[in-house]
């Protein structure tokens, strides 16, 4: 069996690396190619001819979002003009719900199957290879491809037919954007209010206020580091996938609507390229304060 495998960037390249433990031919493909000597070190065959990838039996896909997923797909020069029925492709991207149902849709008609197969796990589980997968399509094709997943991951999951996967990995993301944004907005008015802000940070990741973004980043945010994890820009795909939902389908998420008008303000103000604990400099501006470790706590 030949797997091919699109797009090696933060993500993808650990989880193409990974994927060497299943002992197939592995061929890559990236519009970046510094990463190709590290994978032809290891074994795998590396291109920049879509062709290459399009010839393999499964065709695995990590890309930055629905628009770029639809390119390689269906595009002039992509993916449609060379694959042929009987292939498998999973997309590991995290993409719009809408897309994917399309996505899947048309690539029935092709006869080319296809797992919505999306991740959850930062880098370094990426270079474990433990990720947790969310998995939606038809269940004989996840079955075909479960024992490539088990080289990423360790907690692989079928959801349900075409779009389940990225519905679900879109209902974790969304608690995470808010508990994101509910730092964003009460810790500053901690620091107002006259408060410490290592002490609260200590009681938050303690008490009843913890949570996996309060323990991720009020360590980074007392120590004025917003680099470290996945930038806003690329992450306000959930956020519009939900608005989609939302309207479609007429469902009220008022508390959602108000953290992404938090995650709006933040993208207007330049912050993009940093993590999601980069909201809070949001009301930090407003309030005129500082949520930082002593001695700079104070704005100048």
């Amino acid at each position: 069996m030949r797997i091919g495998f699109l797009g090696l960037g933060q993500m993808g390249k650990h989880i193409a690396l990974n994927l060497l433990k299943s002992g197939e031919e592995l061929v890559v493909n990236d519009v970046k190619t510094d990463s190709y000597a590290e994978f032809e070190a290891r074994g795998a065959r590396t291109t920049t001819d879509l062709a290459e990838i399009a010839a393999a039996d499964f065709i695995f896909l990590s890309l930055p979002n629905s628009s770029v997923v639809r390119s390689v797909l269906f595009a002039n020069d992509g993916l449609c003009k060379r694959w042929k029925a009987g292939q498998t492709i999973v997309d590991l991207s995290t993409i719009t719900y809408s897309a994917t149902i399309e996505i899947a849709t048309i690539l029935e008609q092709y006869g080319v199957a296809f797992l919505d197969a999306p991740v959850s796990g930062m880098e370094a589980r990426a270079k474990d290879g433990t990720l947790t997968v969310m998995c939606g399509g038809p269940r004989e094709t996840f079955d075909r491809v479960r024992p490539y997943l088990d080289c990423i991951g360790n907690k692989i999951l079928y959801l349900g037919v075409s779009g389940s996967g990225q519905l679900t990995k879109l209902i974790n993301q969304l608690l995470f954007d808010i508990s994101a944004a509910a730092l964003a907005e009460i810790l500053p008015m901690a620091v107002k209010m006259g408060l410490d802000p290592e002490s609260v940070a200590e009681v938050v990741n303690s008490g009843t206020g913890r949570s996996y973004a309060s323990e991720f980043f009020l360590p980074r945010i007392l120590a004025g580091g917003f680099g470290e994890g996945y930038p806003m820009k690329a992450a306000y795909k959930d956020l519009i996938s939900a608005a989609e939902i939302s309207v479609n389908l007429g469902i009220p998420l008022p508390v959602l609507a108000a953290a992404t008008a938090t995650y709006q303000q933040a993208l207007l103000r330049g912050y993009g390229n940093q993590n999601k604990g980069g909201m809070i400099q949001v009301f930090e501006e407003l309030l005129g304060v500082r949520f930082r470790n002593a001695p700079a706590n104070s704005k100048d």
